[in-house]
């Protein structure tokens, strides 16, 4: 998808900043609205871009106006260019996120609210009910967790803070993963305890799932799937294709393994509770050891901007 970015700036900058963005191949359609602007007060500018060229209008309207709190910026996504006489310049667009529009997304997908943390538990009871059940319907209850139980966002705004050097992302991110598992964790381990209560399963169970033991000792090969799978949930993050992200958590063993930690708890069985943190935490490890020197290689390559705030 291309972008319209709605800039609204002092009155004293629009002349220049309109001219330097119409300079641009990559600005297909420019607007100006002089004192359109009631909140924040100011000119509007309406700029039709294309991705790649998105960084740089930014990066003009940074450097045009002096103070940063007088420049708002709103973005959207467009469906389509129809514009003959720039026709082959919109073909050769790419499917790039600002990051901007990485941090809100995460920012909303990862906030600690009752839906979150309601979606994060019954992610919870399905993993936990898949993990005693024969394979078809423990794969899925694996899936359906893993697509329900929305874990891997509050994950990827740690290696997006490091790169930003936004230490408020990664302390929020930090904190939305603790209370968004730590919920999960709870409600497997309850639903464990039910099973085990009411007759369904036992800790024998369990622990001779053969699901379980893939968990509790990953093969090279899981581990390579679940590695792709984090470099591949970053990436999506990076071309805004964040409607194919059930993917990469379907590659990864985030939801299971954390419902392992609590499922062992409830039946006595401390080592697979610690063997589902270590699976835990090394599929953790592989978004912040592969997201890292991803991230960094397109702030250097493609982006070459601070984000606005």
């Amino acid at each position: 998808m291309h972008r319209t970015l709605e800039l609204t700036v002092p009155a004293a900058v629009t002349d220049t900043l309109q001219h330097e963005l119409a300079a641009l191949d990559e600005v297909i359609g420019l607007s100006v609205l002089r004192g359109a602007s009631l909140k924040p007060a100011g000119d509007v500018l309406t700029v039709h871009v294309l991705n790649r060229g998105a960084d740089e209008v930014l990066r003009r309207a940074r450097a045009a106006v002096p103070d940063r709190n007088a420049l708002s910026v709103v973005t959207s996504e467009v469906a389509s260019f129809i514009a003959p006489a720039d026709h082959h310049t919109v073909d050769d667009d790419r499917d790039e996120a600002i990051w901007e529009e990485m941090e809100s997304g995460l920012r909303h997908q990862g906030r600690i609210t009752t839906n979150y943390l309601l979606l994060m538990a019954l992610g919870g009871i399905i993993a936990a009910v898949g993990l005693v059940s024969e394979p078809v319907p423990q794969a899925v209850a694996f899936v359906a967790s893993a697509v329900i139980a929305p874990g891997f966002d509050p994950m990827t705004k740690i290696p997006l803070g490091l790169v930003l050097r936004h230490w408020s992302l990664i302390r929020r991110g930090v904190e939305s993963a603790l209370a968004g598992y730590a919920v999960l964790i709870v409600a497997a381990a309850a639903t464990m305890g039910v099973l085990v209560a009411t007759g369904e399963t036992s800790s024998q169970m369990l622990a001779s799932n053969l699901e379980v033991q893939h968990l509790a000792h990953p093969k090279l090969t899981e581990l390579l799937v679940a590695a792709s799978g984090a470099l591949a949930g970053v990436v999506m993050l990076a071309a805004f294709r964040r409607s194919f992200q059930a993917g990469p958590l379907i590659a990864m063993a985030f939801i299971p393994a954390a419902a392992l930690i609590g499922a062992g708890l409830v039946v006595g069985r401390l080592d697979l509770a610690w063997e589902g943190l270590e699976r835990f935490l090394a599929d953790w490890g592989f978004i912040i050891a592969l997201g890292v020197p991803f991230l960094w290689l397109k702030q250097r390559l493609v982006h070459r901007r601070e984000p606005l705030v």
